[in-house]
């Protein structure tokens, strides 16, 4: 029997959106959804291994002994039972996802806040509808015809409902181009601790872990740490990394300015890598926790109230080790505003913590066309690029699109290849001295050392004239017979 594919699991997971439509908001179709396939998934596993161990064994141990599985589901957690029900569906499947949580420690809070059991919005009849469909199709292990592929799968529904979500999309989701180029550019390797203090649905962890696979290394022995604010966002981070077979991680529920998560012994864990797209100039981010902070992460000052950007590098600079590096999405507002913002930028850059300001074309993210940056920050700098930064303008190359610009495979690798090499290419990217960003006061606009004007034609005045008296000539010609036919109609002399 042939096993299912990437694109028809897909299909199948958008269809299911579709039995929803009218009935709920787009942007909530993710929560039921995903609910659904990683009950689904975790039975299909389940159940898998239960009937191997039957066959291998010749006993029935694996349906109740907890040691054998990744995920124990307990009867009433069963998709069998769930399916067997034609009425209070909902209340069915809230049970099973109790069930669930009270078995497995790793999904407390996980499964808890998709609530089912509302038959306004969900009434029997379409649960019937959406269970029917989730029960014609088999995610054990065995039936999948690539290993990432649910994990996959989940990356294609979490785009598709950004998009479906329009500007609340950027709340959860960042495109997966401009993640490639950062993990790129900041070249996670095997061991290392990787953290995303806004993690959002996990993308930028899990492409960690993918760059990591294609440079040969091995993801097993990583540490990936992320916090979220948003409760519905942290679950669906839990199931992705979960659904990509990343059992090893921590995902702490809060918010990262004014409750940091991520500490052991009362001080900050330390990263290799920290990678992060904040949200762009949020007002009240927790200036007053921010005044108040006991780890020490302000130290360059406080940003404005109504602008955290700030607040998140420092943060990410505060959770970097002595070799860490970090990659975070900027609007371009951080590079040149003044006040607390450029006294924030001026103990950076005389830190010597800026390794490159990289411009980004404008409508790539979610619910703001503003242009943004990536900033690379680097605690261990190469002796050849201290005290220098390298500043590289990406905002021209990009594949133009309806509602939003995207980032092609060719842009993506012309940044790549621009900062391994750290060489000078005019119009484009140079390294730059902090004597000569310091005589800019601290001042980090990308045009500010990169001429980005496009120079204008030269014109031949002798050639266009000749153009011209041609034109003329024929415009005469015409007017001639156009005169010639009215003539002939009896118009005119």
């Amino acid at each position: 029997m042939s096993k299912l594919t990437l694109q028809q699991l897909e299909s199948h997971l958008w269809e299911s959106a579709n039995i929803l439509r009218g009935s709920i908001d787009s942007s909530d179709y993710k929560n039921y959804i995903f609910g659904l396939l990683f009950l689904k998934r975790l039975n299909d596993v389940f159940v898998e291994t239960a009937k191997r161990i039957e066959v291998e064994e010749g006993d029935d141990y694996g349906w109740y002994d907890r040691d054998e599985h990744q995920f124990f589901v307990p009867e009433r957690a069963r998709w069998s039972h769930v399916q067997s029900l034609t009425q209070d569906i909902g209340d069915a499947i809230n049970k099973a996802f109790e069930a669930l949580e009270e078995e497995n420690s790793s999904l407390q809070g996980v499964l808890a806040s998709i609530d089912f059991n509302d038959k306004e919005k969900l009434p029997d009849k379409l649960l019937l509808q959406l269970v029917q469909h989730f029960t014609s199709i088999d995610l054990s292990n065995e039936n999948l015809s690539e290993p990432d592929m649910l994990g996959r799968a989940y990356e294609y529904l979490i785009k598709q409902f950004a998009d479906d979500a329009g500007k609340k999309g950027g709340e959860f989701y960042t495109p997966s181009k401009v993640v490639e180029l950062i993990v790129n550019l900041i070249k996670p390797e095997e061991g290392m601790r990787i953290c995303d203090p806004t993690v959002g649905s996990g993308g930028m962890l899990i492409q960690s872990v993918d760059y990591i696979k294609s440079q040969n290394g091995n993801p097993r022995n990583l540490t990936l740490h992320g916090q979220e604010r948003n409760l519905n966002t942290w679950a669906i981070c839990k199931m992705n990394l979960l659904l990509h077979g990343l059992s090893d991680h921590r995902i702490e529920k809060g918010d990262t300015i004014r409750e940091p998560k991520l500490t052991e012994d009362g001080e900050l864990i330390l990263y290799d890598r920290v990678i992060a797209n904040p949200p762009f100039s949020l007002s009240n981010w927790g200036r007053e926790e921010a005044e108040s902070d006991e780890y020490g992460r302000f130290r360059f000052g406080i940003p404005p109230k109504d602008k955290g950007d700030l607040a998140f590098v420092q943060h990410m600079v505060a959770t970097l080790n002595h070799m860490g590096k970090a990659g975070v999405v900027m609007p371009h507002g951080i590079l040149f505003r003044g006040g607390a913002e450029g006294k924030i930028r001026q103990g950076l850059l005389e830190e010597d913590l800026v390794e490159a300001v990289v411009g980004l074309p404008s409508n790539l993210f979610y619910g703001t066309g503003i242009p943004a940056s990536i900033i690379i920050l680097n605690r261990n700098k190469d002796e050849d690029k201290k005290d220098k930064v390298f500043f590289i303008h990406g905002a021209d190359d990009y594949q133009e699109g309806k509602n939003q610009n995207t980032l092609r495979e060719q842009d993506i690798t012309k940044i790549v290849d621009a900062f391994d090499k750290w060489e000078d290419v005019e119009k484009y990217c140079r390294a730059v001295s902090l004597d000569e960003i310091k005589e800019n006061d601290y001042n980090l606009n990308i045009a500010r050392y990169i001429d980005t004007t496009e120079e204008e034609e030269q014109i031949d005045v002798g050639q266009a004239l000749k153009e011209l008296q041609q034109l003329e000539e024929e415009r005469n010609e015409i007017e001639t017979t156009m005169y010639g036919y009215l003539k002939e109609l009896g118009y005119g002399e």
